[in-house]
């Protein structure tokens, strides 16, 4: 029981740590700019198909194919979420959507939070036994 509340903590503390970036990159008033924050979109739909394969895997014993599309899915989200900043800064109009430093400050929060995204997923995995992995 103590492994788990530690490791919820250490989660809730790393995923507001991710969320402090996103906020810096749109806060600070050298950017002042809220068009970062669509990756939070990304954050959330990050988990939704390896978690809906894997019920699926659990449920009807399905092969491996289900869970390496989701995979797949899960990847191209999280690419997208690296790219979007990119764009952003790099847009071909005059003056970019967002500056590079606010894109700097999105990609470390990204790291961040696809971190904390994948501890949760290693922590929580299986059942009660298995929640003791810090």
């Amino acid at each position: 029981m103590a492994g788990s509340v530690k490791a919820l903590i250490l989660l809730a503390f790393t995923g507001s740590l991710g969320m402090m970036f996103m906020l810096l990159a749109c806060a600070l008033p050298r950017y002042n700019n809220w068009w970062p924050l669509f990756v939070i979109i990304f954050y959330i739909l990050a988990p939704i198909p390896y978690s809906m394969a894997r019920r699926y895997r659990d449920d009807m014993g399905a092969s491996s194919s289900c869970l390496e599309l989701a995979v797949f899915f899960t990847a191209g989200i999280i690419i997208s979420s690296f790219g979007l900043p990119i764009v952003l800064a790099h847009a071909p109009s005059l003056q970019p959507v967002i500056e590079w430093g606010a894109c700097a400050l999105v990609m470390t929060g990204n790291v961040v939070m696809y971190l904390t995204i994948l501890g949760f997923f290693l922590a929580f995995d299986g059942d009660a036994d298995s929640w003791n992995y810090f």
